[in-house]
């Protein structure tokens, strides 16, 4: 599994640094990747109450902002997460359309402070 996972990250890697027509596709879906952990790795900091809505939708919105290679991979982020944890977490079918919404919104352009809880501290 780790050989196939460097094998993708590798390829990447190459498609990103060469003079390519996709490269831009490719960097954008690279930066978004990173947007949307980062928005994970806050949200999983701050644990704060009612927040989760607002970092999916700040990730989805960092993500799209670099273009359609950001929007793909928050996309395709935010509906592998949803599939897993609707599996797992026993949330149900209403937490995952409210999590896909919160997406869409983000991933539209959508301000992501629409989902913002009050109290959260500003860091985020």
């Amino acid at each position: 599994m780790r050989v196939c996972i460097c094998l993708v990250l590798l390829s990447l890697i190459l498609c990103a640094s060469a003079d390519i027509p996709g490269r831009r596709f490719v960097v954008d879906a690279i930066g978004g990747a990173r947007d949307m952990y980062r928005a994970y790795k806050d949200m999983r900091e701050a644990n704060y109450k009612g927040a989760d809505k607002y970092f999916h939708a700040r990730g989805n919105y960092d993500a799209a902002r670099r273009g359609p290679g950001g929007a793909w991979a928050a996309k395709v982020i935010s509906d592998a997460r949803e599939l897993w944890q609707s599996g797992v977490s026993g949330r149900g079918a209403e937490d995952t359309r409210a999590d896909q919404e919160a997406n869409r919104w983000g991933r539209n352009g959508g301000d992501p402070n629409r989902y913002r809880p009050k109290g959260l501290p500003s860091k985020y």
